[in-house]
């Protein structure tokens, strides 16, 4: 596999199907409710997807493709050979309602090993991407390495999520964080959260519940700047299904997880 060919393709995918959702825009939108009245897809979603598939699947048959609309079509029950992940719109109700904060995540994973992930912002036109040891970039300009710095002065990424009726969460761990940090942001898309992370904007974020396609882009490019991903039990980041996850800079990762965030 030509990597650095199979790059470009994936970058005139990734801005073309950013081009046509731009478009969409002043096209009608027909929504629809998946698990909850929350939890929305649209016409757009499924028709980027496609669009996606269809390209990946011009370049070699032979791709596999685990994507949130499952507009593939295909069964993945293990990650062997060449799997691409795909989140056409990351952040659908932020894309519905605000028409910004919403984002594709693309990544190309071989044998399990996160070769390439990409991340565009379709609004603010910032195309992120990293490949596998050659660092990360946002619009061709490389991301500096995170630097290191104490949890209160951390800004980190969490949700309402954890003041439902969680079992998965003691809530006085939480309390006690939120209490400690220098500030929390929730910005709807957990791409661009963990983008934030890895441009520093932030420096972790963690959600009770994602998906693969969520994170399997964001966490290529934030280990390429040196952030730590992993479960909230500090297990390796699970890629075939549902999962808890963090990703956070390396200096706080293990006293966030460790002092702060307990799982029942």
């Amino acid at each position: 596999m030509d990597r650095q060919a199979l790059h470009d393709y994936t970058l005139t995918i990734i801005k073309e199907a950013g081009e046509r959702i731009r478009k969409s825009f002043f096209e009608t939108m027909y929504i629809e409710t998946k698990s909850d009245a929350n939890d929305l897809v649209t016409n757009i979603d499924k028709e980027t997807e496609a669009f996606i598939v269809k390209k990946i699947h011009a370049y070699d048959e032979s791709f596999r493709i685990l994507g949130e609309e499952g507009m593939a079509e295909e069964e993945i029950s293990s990650l062997e050979g060449v799997v691409w992940m795909v989140d056409p719109i990351d952040g659908t109700m932020n894309f519905v309602r605000q028409r910004r904060n919403f984002a594709i995540s693309i990544a190309i994973y071989v044998d399990g090993v996160g070769q390439a992930g990409y991340i565009y912002d379709v609004v603010a036109d910032e195309l992120y991407f990293a490949l596998k040891g050659q660092g990360a970039y946002m619009n061709g300009q490389r991301l500096s390495p995170l630097e290191a710095l104490p949890l209160n002065e951390a800004i980190v990424g969490i949700n309402a999520v954890w003041a439902t009726p969680n079992p998965r969460v003691e809530h006085e761990g939480i309390i006690k964080l939120i209490h400690t940090l220098r500030g929390t942001r929730s910005l709807g898309s957990a791409t661009l959260e963990i983008v934030a992370v890895a441009t520093g904007r932030m420096d972790a974020y963690l959600s009770f519940r994602l998906s693969p396609w969520d994170i399997a882009a964001g966490i290529i490019i934030a280990q390429e700047v040196g952030a730590v991903s992993s479960t909230l039990d500090l297990n390796a980041v699970n890629l075939l299904n549902q999962d808890t996850f963090i990703v956070a800079n390396p200096s706080i990762h293990k006293e966030l997880v460790g002092d702060y965030i307990t799982l029942k």
